[in-house]
């Protein structure tokens, strides 16, 4: 089961790839994504970061809440999703 963090404050110049290799210190990285507003397509200072274990996640909480990054201090609030690799069944609804 992978978990997905939500960092904010991070620099505009962030990449995917320096995320992920912070992030890597801690455990397996699946996937980095950054931040941007739907609408305009603009960078925001936020990523999802998602990790391979929920031990790594809470690992990288411990190691990188608040830890300097380019002048700007990152935080990962307590906000973690669970994904289940399962295939997804759907329903139908009655009307």
């Amino acid at each position: 089961m992978s978990t997905t963090l939500y960092v904010s404050n991070l620099p505009f110049s962030t990449t995917e790839e320096v995320l992920a290799g912070k992030f890597g210190h801690f455990g397996t990285v699946v996937s980095v994504k950054l931040d941007r507003a739907a609408s305009v397509g603009i960078r925001l200072r936020g990523a999802f970061v998602e990790m391979q274990t929920a031990a790594d996640a809470q690992k990288a909480i411990n190691g990188l809440n608040f830890a300097d990054f380019d002048g700007r201090l990152m935080s990962l609030p307590w906000f973690l999703i669970e994904r289940r690799r399962s295939p997804r069944r759907h329903t139908r609804c009655a009307r």
